[in-house]
């Protein structure tokens, strides 16, 4: 059974796996994103959620207050089509929701991928590329 829960710094070498693993997206150089990067994201002012199956962690999701963005949304593909991206996406977007001076939430993912088409069939709407040419996606309060 999949159980949700805020992650802790010692999931953080398991997060570090996952994000690793995926097919797309995949980091050009993994040292950019570093423990520290992930320690901000789970110690605050950021915050991350894992799902886990008999207490292996199988995703992850990280938001941050400021500018209001969803940092990261990564499941180990062993595991995708199961919901988690779902639910932990759910679960970012309803804590930066719990911010007030939050209008919008913002995130960044390459052109054509299967995560650019998960968040236009989550209703998020696409607003432009970055200097990098990703699309970048918001939404807006309702």
């Amino acid at each position: 059974m999949l159980n949700y829960r805020e992650a802790a710094l010692a999931d953080i070498p398991r997060l570090q796996v996952i994000r690793a693993a995926v097919r797309e997206n995949v980091l050009s150089n993994p040292g950019l994103v570093t423990v520290p990067d992930y320690e901000e994201h789970i110690r605050g002012p950021g915050r991350s959620w894992v799902g886990e199956e008999d207490g292996l962690v199988l995703g992850f999701s990280s938001a941050h207050p400021r500018p209001g963005s969803i940092w990261a949304l990564f499941i180990d593909p062993a595991h995708e089509r199961r919901g988690l991206g779902r639910a932990l996406l759910d679960r970012a977007v309803a804590w930066l929701w719990s911010h007030p001076e939050l209008d919008a939430i913002q995130l960044t993912t390459a052109v054509g991928t299967r995560a650019d088409a998960f968040y236009r069939a989550a209703g998020w709407s696409d607003v432009g590329r970055s200097r990098s040419g990703e699309v970048i996606f918001r939404l807006p309060r309702a």
